[in-house]
């Protein structure tokens, strides 16, 4: 199993998923975790200086044509891995997660580490107050 966690600086849960700068995708055998890998992730940066702005386009926030091609070049990178661990995240990057089979899981727990290691042992909350 592969679990990414969207974090800013490698060590730390994410608090908003699309300002990410990272992934760090945890590998996970016999509920133990056997390695690790960073990814550069395209978060809201990137996607400034296009012409659409987040979360236009008449509907609720993030699920407009331009939304969900953010989302696609997000979730591309870790088609991969089963979960995704953030702090928050948009109600549109959350269901645009889903669709690519990935859980998303939505946490007030800092350290990415200790938010993989709950996760392994089914006790990481997700709190769905801080998907908005």
């Amino acid at each position: 199993m592969k679990i990414a966690v969207a974090s800013d600086n490698g060590l730390n849960v994410s608090q908003h998923f699309g300002r990410a700068e990272y992934y760090v995708v945890f590998d996970v055998q016999n509920g133990q975790i056997t390695g690790t890998e960073k990814r550069e992730k395209a978060g809201h940066r990137q996607f400034f200086s296009q012409e659409e702005g987040h979360g236009k386009g008449g509907g609720p926030h993030g699920f407009d044509a331009s939304a969900q091609r953010k989302h696609a070049s997000m979730a591309e990178i870790i088609k991969d891995c089963q979960v995704l661990i953030a702090g928050g995240m948009g109600q549109g990057a959350y269901e645009h997660m889903k669709s690519y089979n990935i859980q998303p899981v939505v946490t007030d727990i800092v350290n990415a580490e200790e938010a993989v290691k709950l996760y392994i042992e089914g006790r990481l909350p997700n709190l769905m107050d801080r998907v908005h």
